[in-house]
């Protein structure tokens, strides 16, 4: 006997559960505590293959932890995860992120300050930070050279890291990101540090991605609207630990639901697709007790 469950199907007699091959994320009532503080939860969130997902919350709303369940780095408290097919807790987390493309600050403050570009790009293939002595197929290297040329940072392939400004690291590690085939490709804060130029030259590289059907499943980390890319379909907005609101981008993103998570009056605008947030005035922030 089995019946539908989302796009689960649970065989009842055998204990087995099959998935939709286009379900990249599958998490259910999963919660994250530490200290006996929940951190976390309780969430349910399923992310298909074509689909690109934005979570947006205040410090401490549970964004980064949820990036870290998503990234097979934690394992949940509570609930069930499941990452392409396999349960967290039930197969080897190190198979997992072979198939996760990860760019975040906390992988770039890792990173020695004089490897090179190529280096540090051809290197994540075999899940390596800090080339020493490996040997590489030309393969690896042509590969390397697509994904900097993709991205607009070909021209940094031999400069080192300590030499990039914030701008070009953001486009290297994600390129370094990309270089696995990812199935998931999470971005934690990518416009953080950029001036203007920066970021609308990012979120704009982001926007040609989100559209390419060949990309990976995307799920990206902001604190800021202004910093979607265009072409993102999904969101979820996130506060201290709990889901505020989740689905489609146009259904989540409203002023309502933006004041309900930043506990202020927030006017939302939309111009030519791409989102615009600001306080309205004479209105105070009142955080939860």
């Amino acid at each position: 006997m089995s019946i539908a469950h989302g796009n689960r199907i649970v065989i009842h007699d055998g204990g087995v559960s099959e998935y939709n091959p286009d379900l990249i994320i599958d998490f259910e009532d999963v919660t994250f505590v530490r200290d006996n503080c929940t951190l976390l939860g309780p969430v349910s969130w399923q992310v298909e293959l074509d689909e690109r997902w934005v979570i947006i919350g205040p410090n401490g709303a549970g964004k980064t932890t949820l990036m870290r369940l998503a990234g097979a780095e934690e394992y949940p408290s509570g609930g069930t995860a499941y990452l392409m097919g396999e349960r967290i807790g039930k197969t080897d987390m190190r198979d997992l992120r072979t198939m996760i493309g990860v760019s975040s600050s906390a992988l770039g403050a890792r990173i020695p300050k004089e490897e090179t570009v190529e280096d540090l790009v051809v290197s994540a293939a075999y899940a390596i930070l800090g080339r020493w002595r490996e040997e590489y197929d030309q393969m690896d290297f042509d590969q390397a050279m697509e994904i900097l040329e993709r991205v607009g940072a070909l021209h940094l392939v031999k400069r080192t890291w300590g030499t990039l400004s914030e701008g070009e690291r953001k486009r290297v590690l994600i390129a370094r990101a990309l270089m696995t085939n990812p199935e998931l490709l999470l971005l934690d804060e990518p416009g953080a540090g950029l001036d203007l130029g920066g970021r609308e030259d990012l979120v704009g590289y982001l926007g040609e991605l989100a559209l390419d059907a060949d990309a990976p499943a995307i799920v990206m980390i902001t604190h800021h609207v202004e910093e979607i890319p265009f072409g993102f379909t999904h969101a979820m907005l996130l506060d201290e630990g709990e889901v505020v609101a989740q689905g489609l981008i146009d259904d989540v993103l409203t002023s309502e639901n933006l004041t309900q998570t930043f506990h202020q009056q927030i006017q939302l605008d939309r111009i030519d697709d791409r989102y615009f947030a600001r306080r309205i005035r004479g209105q105070g922030t009142h955080r939860k007790g």
